[in-house]
């Protein structure tokens, strides 16, 4: 009778593994039109790994083979999906950028200490969102020393190490935002590798309901940023901003489809207090993005993140 029942709870082990490993594959065959689902599904798969050490455990517990068997499905393909984000950084330890990239939030009581723990970061550069009136010259203060030439543009902001020319807005505002709303830029990054054409976003905000992530502006935003970067001439882009999604979510695909995503490491930035996803990103074209980290915690609801950025080749 205690076989039996090790035998029935073996199975409902084995079967909870196989509907993780369905989970972990499913948000890539949802259709588009449940994006909402999938994408709050792709947004946390990063986690299931707790499901698949319990399970395993249990598997231990009940010393049931054919359950410590079904629990190799989600295991190998959570390794698949993530498993290269935790692997040590290879090759070349020679980087053609360092960048930064912070939301530091429009209700920030210290944008003075948020800029000098970006500039200690010591990048090439340093992308801002969410840059309101009353601070924008508190940062442009602390940051000039290291920082000679920046540009702002609505609520976003780039500073350099290196020369900025034909620095402009970058159109990514929903049609149906009614109000005010600039939070797109474009320049150009004179470095000494060439020049790299550098954009700043910050998308729409995305809502969690009944029916998943409420992303309608965010996508839309999404594709009206990847046109721009699509018509780029200069053949290096790097790409920061806070895209309220994570580089696994669908709604990302005009930006993902068309350049390339960390290599190394998961930089949970959001939020600040316990992160728990990246939706502050750096993307890169004819680069390699090697590896990101999230920095310590300022006084924003998101923590800045660190990107090393390696060229692919001697492209110009």
């Amino acid at each position: 009778m205690g076989a039996a029942r090790r035998g029935t709870r073996g199975r409902l082990i084995a079967a909870a593994a196989a509907l993780t490993a369905g989970v972990l594959l499913l948000p890539r065959v949802l259709p588009d039109a449940a994006s909402g689902a999938g994408g709050l599904l792709e947004t946390f798969l990063p986690w299931s790994w707790l499901v698949i050490v319990v399970l395993a455990a249990l598997a231990l517990l009940r010393r049931s083979a054919v359950a410590l068997g079904a629990v190799v499905l989600p295991a190998a393909a959570w390794a698949v999906l993530f498993g290269g984000l935790l692997l040590p950084v290879t090759g070349s330890t020679a980087y053609g950028l360092v960048v930064v990239n912070h939301n530091v939030s429009d209700e920030n009581p210290d944008p003075a200490g948020t800029a000098r723990a970006v500039a200690g970061a010591g990048a090439d550069l340093v992308a801002l969102q969410e840059l309101v009136p009353s601070a924008r010259e508190v940062y442009a203060r602390v940051l000039a020393d290291r920082y000679p030439h920046h540009t702002v543009h609505g609520t976003v902001g780039l500073w350099s190490r290196y020369p900025l020319r034909g620095a402009g807005t970058v159109a990514v505002k929903p049609a149906g935002i009614p109000e005010p709303w600039s939070r797109g830029l474009r320049a150009v990054a004179r470095t000494p590798h060439g020049d790299v054409a550098v954009y700043v976003a910050h998308l729409p905000s995305v809502r969690l309901g009944a029916g998943g992530l409420a992303a309608k502006w965010r996508d839309e935003s999404a594709r009206m940023l990847g046109d721009a970067i699509a018509a780029e001439e200069v053949a290096r882009v790097v790409l920061l901003g806070d895209l309220n999604g994570t580089a696994g979510d669908r709604g990302l695909r005009p930006l993902t489809s068309r350049l390339e995503v960390a290599e190394r490491g998961f930089a949970f930035s959001f939020p600040a207090g316990f992160p728990v996803v990246r939706i502050d990103q750096v993307m890169a074209r004819a680069a390699t993005v090697a590896e990101i980290r999230a920095l310590p915690a300022t006084g924003s609801d998101h923590r800045p993140v660190l990107a090393r950025v390696r060229w692919d080749g001697d492209r110009e």
